[in-house]
């Protein structure tokens, strides 16, 4: 793909909606659970669980999906697809219902394919390369909509919806500067390790694979044993499984069925080029991520579009040490990077170390965590030594929103379990106050700051105004001091009021307001997060 041809892809799909505004069709992985901001498939009218239905067919008989250099005798990639569609979609009414939404909603599909466009290539192959039906690259439609930095409630993320558990069984590395359920790569990876393994443990049937794929193999291997101790039929459609999970598979099958022949639903996909979008590339170790994308020549976007798992001004100093970059910047950044020395890989500056210094004293004044300096610097202990040079990252290039969203995430789920006070921490601010002023204050990390207020880095601050510190919550028995309560983050879309979302999650708006530290006059921003306490249950 040439670079005007990828930078109208990119142009496209800044233009079709960041990931707050996403119309996502939600079904996340391993247990049930509902999407805060996304429109939701038709439902499931008139069946209900348990309800036996003529079995049908896990895996029609059809060739075996093409692979190697057959494949690539395509020059769209949907076609390539259609022929290596092998799960018979003959079903009830459910297939109908979930396919008449999708009809309805071509600019929903038009968005979705869009993104697409960066990453199915990849997850295409890697399907054909282990012989599955070619309908498993589709489930990245229903799990999040090709968005990479989809997040669910339920803690679900990146185009595979997996939630942490999941994604360390299978082998996907979680830290403060890496998310492997972002990684493109690593989560395709895993996703097709996990429903390989619910395909052998189903005996083959791929519809029970996909359905363990939402709510765990265990849910469907109880309902599978109940069924076979009743002597009921054990397919798909005989099941008694959770309501999402009896949606989550005619919607995958809607969805293949309308991508087989689009024209008979009155509906047209823009072709995508049957050919590799991007190219991984070694780095041979850690680099900072602004200075990636001028090496290769692309902007900073659109480097974290392809390598969403970095959420920080630089890749892990522990790995992985790649980057995935479009096809034809690949030969240029490596060109670039073989001129660089060590030292200019970080774009770092040097500090004198003052007496009574600390780490952490550092790290708070330099808006870091400790253990990058002891990264960046190679040592372990805590002792410094007064006036020796310590390297410090120099001032980090502003990232992209989805990646500080990315980064806020990771930063609030570490202090989950500390006890605080049961309401919000409030700052007022003085004259003269900057968001960076007042973490390294309050020692909070300003990335985290900014997305629980709704702001930017830069944003200028008005004296008098309220600034949220830290939200109540009593620790990891609850939230709020109720220990049946969870929380949940909900970024805010445009039209949004107070009182709709109070009515969204059925709570009051003064309870909303005292959460969040702000007042019942207050406007809300497309962009900013609320902190809600929801009923569990809910």
């Amino acid at each position: 793909m040439t670079n005007l041809a990828r930078s109208f892809a990119l142009a496209a799909i800044f233009a079709l909606g960041a990931c707050a505004q996403l119309p996502r069709d939600e079904s996340p992985s391993e247990r049930a659970r509902a999407a805060v901001h996304e429109p939701a498939a038709a439902p499931l009218a008139g069946t209900e669980p348990g309800t036996p239905v003529a079995a049908a067919s896990a895996e029609a008989q059809a060739p075996a999906a093409l692979a190697g250099p057959e494949a690539e005798t395509y020059s769209d990639l949907f076609d390539r697809m259609r022929a290596g569609f092998r799960i018979s979609d003959e079903g009830p009414q459910a297939i109908d219902q979930q396919l008449a939404w999708y009809a309805r909603n071509p600019e929903y599909l038009e968005r979705t394919f869009g993104r697409a466009e960066l990453y199915l290539y990849h997850i295409v192959s890697e399907v054909e390369a282990r012989d599955m039906p070619l309908e498993i690259a589709l489930l990245p439609v229903i799990e999040s909509a090709f968005e990479p930095y989809a997040y669910s409630r339920a803690r679900a993320s990146g185009l595979w919806q997996f939630i942490p558990g999941t994604g360390s069984r299978f082998g996907l590395k979680q830290n403060w500067w890496y998310d492997g359920r972002r990684d493109v790569v690593e989560a395709t990876r895993a996703a097709l390790d996990y429903l390989q393994f619910m395909h052998d443990e189903f005996n083959g049937d791929w519809l029970l694979a996909i359905a363990g794929y939402n709510c765990g193999e265990n849910c469907v291997q109880r309902a599978v044993d109940a069924n076979r101790a009743r002597g009921l039929p054990i397919d798909f459609w005989s099941l008694k499984l959770p309501a999402e999970t009896r949606a989550y598979v005619p919607k995958l099958l809607a969805m293949s069925r309308l991508v087989a022949d689009p024209e008979l639903y009155g509906i047209s996909f823009s072709p995508i080029p049957n050919e590799p979008y991007f190219t991984r590339v070694e780095t041979q170790g850690q680099i900072d991520l602004k200075l990636a994308s001028e090496l290769a020549g692309i902007t900073h976007e659109e480097l974290f579009e392809l390598n969403p798992a970095f959420h920080r001004w630089a890749t892990d100093p522990s790995g992985p040490h790649y980057l995935l970059l479009p096809t034809d910047a690949a030969g240029l950044f490596q060109e670039n990077l073989a001129q660089l020395t060590p030292e200019e890989r970080l774009r770092v500056r040097h500090y004198r170390v003052a007496k009574g210094d600390t780490l952490a004293s550092i790290a708070r004044e330099f808006d870091t965590q400790p253990h990058v300096l002891r990264e960046l610097n190679g040592f372990a202990g805590p002792d410094l030594e007064a006036g020796s040079e310590l390297l410090v990252p120099a001032a980090p290039a502003k990232l992209p929103p989805k990646v500080l969203r990315a980064a806020a995430l990771v930063d609030g789920r570490a202090t989950e379990t500390r006890r605080t006070t049961k309401r919000p921490v409030i700052h007022v601010v003085r004259s003269g106050d900057s968001l960076w002023a007042i973490a390294r204050r309050n020692r909070v990390d300003v990335a985290t700051l900014a997305s629980l207020n709704g702001m930017q880095l830069n944003d200028t601050l008005r004296a008098g105004q309220h600034i949220v510190l830290r939200t109540g919550h009593t620790g990891p028995r609850g939230t709020a001091g109720n220990p049946a309560a969870r929380k949940v983050t909900y970024t805010v879309r445009h039209g949004d009021t107070l009182s709709r979302v109070a009515r969204l999650f059925q709570v009051t708006v003064a309870q909303l307001t005292s959460w969040n530290g702000i007042t019942t006059r207050s406007t809300l921003q497309p962009g900013q997060r609320l902190t809600v306490h929801v009923r569990r249950g809910n």
